[in-house]
Parts: C-alpha cells; structure tokens; sequence
C-alpha cells in the first residue's frame, strides 16, 4: 500500500509514553532554553540538550528511546555506537500520542516542553479503522470514542505551543480505497472536528497529512482535503514516514498547496536521505527498506517559503512493521538505527 504506514504505536510503546508523560509532569525534565544540560529532571543519563532555538524550535525529548539507547550503550562502553545514536537522540523527533490517557500524555509532553521554551510536536494517530487492518492497524473503538480521546488531548495541550500532525494515512485511504465506504463520511466529520477543536487553542498549529510524491496526484486529494477542514488548518503535512527527497516532497507540496489556496506544509525528513527503496515487493518498499540514511534534521530554514519546517514524524529506528526482520510497529529496532545513522555520516 501507499506508504505513510508502519509508525504506528504498539501496546508497549502506549505505555511508554503515559508512563513518561507523568514522569515530565512530576520532574518537568528538559534542558534549558539556552541548550545547557538538563536542569536536573528524569534525564536519561546522555547529555541531551535543545538545538538552538532560532534553527529548530520544536523540543527534544532528553529522555526519549534514542536517549535511553545512546546512555546504555555508553554504560557498556560501547562509545562507537552510542554516538551514532546520537545523531538520532538530539534531534526533535514527534511523540505520537497513544489511545491511553491522552490528557495526561499531551499534559506531560507540552508543559516539559514548555518549560524549555519550545514547541511539542505530537502527532494524532488513533482514527477509527486505522492502516485498514494492517501492521498499524487499530484506532478509537467508534466516533464517539475518537472525540472523547481527542477532548482529552486538547486539554492537555491547553495553551501551551504545540504543532500537531493529524491523522498519517487518514486521507489517503479514502482515496485509495482501502477504507470501506460506509467509513467516508464519519472520517470526513472527525477530521473537521479534531481541526477545529484544536484550533481553538491557543498556541496550536494543525498539519493535517497529505500522502507523499510516490503516492498519486495531488489532483486526487485536493477534494478530500478540503473536505475535511485544510481551510482551518494551518496546512498539510508530506512525506510522513516514507523516504522521498526533500525536493521531489516540496514539488508534490507545492502543486497541492496550489489547489487549496496556498496553504502551507511540512516535511518529514526523518529517513530519506538517500530516497526510496526500489527493490523488492513494490507493495512493501517502505516497510524497512534497507540502504535508507537520515535525512535534512529538522528546522524550520527551508528551502521553499511554502515549506514551514523540515521535520521528523516518523521516529528513526522505531520499525515500520514485521516486515524484513522487523518487530512490530512503533517498536526500537537497534540494528536498523544503526544502519540510519552510519549511512548519514
């Protein structure tokens, strides 16, 4: 299938992130705005510090996976790797929001973030039907449960700055059939209420996502977009967690946001430095694709005015699904991390 999929969260990682969502609010951990070393929260032991506020204003989580990892392997004296993992840990990476305790994730993610004076980027991904059965399936039980998980996620943003990405693959699988469709018309109506809610806070931005240039046209989303709120929103998102350039995403970007009134977009470039795979089962060239590097780390200097920020949605080294050896999806593959960072140096 088309291929933002495979970033989805498993039930571990679910609790990985309530569990660290009430360590922030108690520790209120990050590192301070001017980039110095934590001011004494659950720092995961590897010296993660915020990138400099003016090239990527979005916060780095200094207890993520990628930190823990980097802290292990040095704890085993293992230095070589650890400082690949680095590449990976110092970077503002998106934390995607499980169907568990939304407000107290959203709460524990946007207030450390906050407190190190930057932007939480979360990433909403929990829409009814969800990757149409596949290694990322799942989602809220009905409607009514998606608007109730979405009231806790906004009331745990509140007024605090958060950039939000809504709903990877939503789209998409209107148009490409993979959703059946007496599902259409409830997403549509769930996709304009979760914009409009959360565009009713404060600080938040809302990226609703827009497929990627191997996908299709953008003629054939243009219609879906608007239909589901793009006019509210402060644009659409490409790319996510799929490997094209950076130039051929901004010509997809570009061509779209033509068609829905100049709106603005961002670029998950968290693994497409050396573009897609184009061997193997075509249907599956972007679960896990061998050969991949880092991409252009986040910020918000791009190349295009249209482009609000390159970033990194899809979390490197978490698998895309049981697929070429990988674990289940959302999971820490640390043998596939590797190979990111070693092809990006």
């Amino acid at each position: 299938m088309y291929g933002s999929r495979g970033a989805g969260t498993t039930a571990g990682r679910r609790m990985s992130a309530v569990v660290l969502g009430a360590a922030l609010l108690i520790t209120g951990c990050s590192s301070s705005d001017g980039g110095d070393e934590s001011d004494g929260g659950a720092d995961a032991g590897a010296g993660i510090t915020q990138q400099p506020k003016e090239k990527a204003p979005y916060w780095v989580n200094p207890d993520g996976t990628a930190a823990q990892q980097v802290a292990a392997l040095e704890k085993s004296g293992k230095k070589q790797e650890a400082e690949q993992i680095r590449k990976i840990a110092e970077q503002p990476v998106a934390e995607w929001v499980g169907p568990d305790n939304p407000e107290e994730q959203t709460r524990g993610f946007t207030e450390a973030a906050d407190k190190a004076g930057r932007t939480a980027l979360l990433v909403l991904y929990n829409i009814p039907h969800r990757d149409c059965g596949q290694y990322s399936q799942g989602g809220a039980a009905d409607g009514d449960a998606y608007r109730e998980w979405l009231d806790g996620v906004a009331a745990g943003i509140g007024d605090r700055s958060a950039a939000v990405i809504l709903e990877p693959d939503a789209l998409l699988h209107l148009v490409d059939g993979c959703t059946p469709e007496q599902f259409h018309e409830e997403r549509y109506d769930l996709l304009k209420g979760a914009v409009a809610k959360l565009k009713s806070l404060k600080n938040t931005k809302v990226y609703l996502d827009a497929g990627n240039a191997g996908w299709g046209h953008p003629d054939q989303i243009f219609d879906p977009l608007n239909r589901a709120g793009i006019d509210q929103a402060d644009g659409f998102s490409v790319n996510v967690s799929n490997f094209y350039a950076t130039d051929k995403s901004i010509a997809y970007g570009k061509q779209l946001s033509a068609k829905v009134g100049g709106k603005h977009f961002v670029i998950d470039t968290s693994r497409n430095g050396k573009g897609p795979y184009s061997q193997g089962n075509p249907d599956e060239r972007w679960c896990n694709p061998p050969g991949r590097a880092l991409g252009e780390t986040p910020t918000t200097k791009t190349a295009d005015p249209l482009v609000d920020a390159y970033l990194w949605v899809k979390r490197p080294g978490e698998s895309d699904g049981e697929c070429k050896g990988g674990p289940k999806a959302g999971q820490w593959w640390s043998d596939y991390a590797l190979k990111l960072t070693k092809a990006s140096s």
